[in-house]
């Protein structure tokens, strides 16, 4: 089986992209694993410091594994959105396939800093994980937002450039870059992020890794499709995933008040989110979907 690095340098090489859904309980993992083994994709699923915490960080490596192992498909687990030396270490402990280190609050020194050491801990303790860096802070929390969240600003100064972007994959060393690209980390109550395809362009053209787009559940399709197009090879969806798990859940706690048997009022949540999942990964992948 193909590992990590290798599909995504494929899909790089192929200009499609590799979809990335967060989970953090046994139903949204069986909701991601079953749309992609229906559609024939491999598929990446994230977890936060706060999710890894939640269901456990060896637990969560040990189930995507098993899975992986005895359907014999192309799924990797993510420590999505690591703030901290230690929550690295912890991933890098646990066996991740790759660790996101998030320092793209800070300045592009103290960022470049703290990354290059990151890489440089990962790739002696176990060089198959790959490490992706942040450059351009597009927020950290998926929910519904009114507005832009607080520090997060999507005027063109404020996004990343191909100026620093080679830089900091040249001082960094890291496999995957995800570069302020217009989008932000949960999705607008009103409008739609735009992403300056132009610049992702520019970027792409600059680096010599794969980039990564955030934010992708406040996007249009068509733009999506276009961020593949210009050079995102991995594209985050995490918002609109679980939006269909909370309402499905609450429409089937109105409708049923007595059960009690949760697998029972989960198999509806699990449908819905499977429908979420199968038309992004449509567009992420390119393909046609029933």
């Amino acid at each position: 089986m193909k590992t990590l690095r290798e599909v995504i340098h494929e899909a790089d090489a192929n200009h499609t992209a590799i979809g990335h859904f967060s989970f953090c309980n046994i139903e949204t993992f069986w909701a991601i694993v079953n749309v992609a083994r229906h559609l024939n994709l491999p598929i990446i699923l994230g977890m936060t410091e706060s999710e890894r915490k939640f269901f456990g960080e060896k637990q969560a490596v040990e189930l995507v594994r098993s899975v992986r192992e005895e359907f014999n498909h192309p799924i990797f687990i993510n420590a999505d959105h690591t703030y901290s030396f230690d929550g690295v270490k912890v991933a890098v402990k646990a066996g991740f396939d790759s660790i996101i280190y998030d320092a793209a609050e800070k300045s592009l020194r103290d960022n470049i800093e703290e990354t290059k050491q990151v890489v440089d801990f990962v790739r002696g303790a176990n060089p198959d994980i790959m490490v992706e860096g942040e450059l351009g802070y597009i927020g950290s929390s998926s929910t519904i937002h009114e507005s832009f969240p607080e520090g997060v600003k999507v005027n063109p100064e404020a996004l990343t450039t191909a100026e620093d972007a080679k830089k900091f994959v040249k001082e960094t060393g890291v496999d995957l870059l995800a570069p302020a690209v217009g989008s932000i980390d949960g999705k607008l109550l009103h409008g739609a992020e735009e992403l300056d395809i132009d610049r992702i362009k520019a970027i792409k053209a600059a680096v010599t890794v794969p980039l990564v787009l955030h934010g992708g559940s406040g996007i249009q399709e068509q733009s999506m499709r276009r961020s593949r197009e210009a050079g995102i090879s991995v594209i985050h969806i995490t918002t609109e995933f679980r939006l269909a798990y909370r309402n499905t859940l609450r429409d089937m706690l109105i409708k049923f008040p007595d059960e009690i048997a949760p697998y029972k009022l989960m198999e509806n949540v699990i449908f819905e989110m499977e429908k979420v999942a199968e038309i992004k990964l449509g567009i992420i992948a390119n393909i046609k979907t029933s």
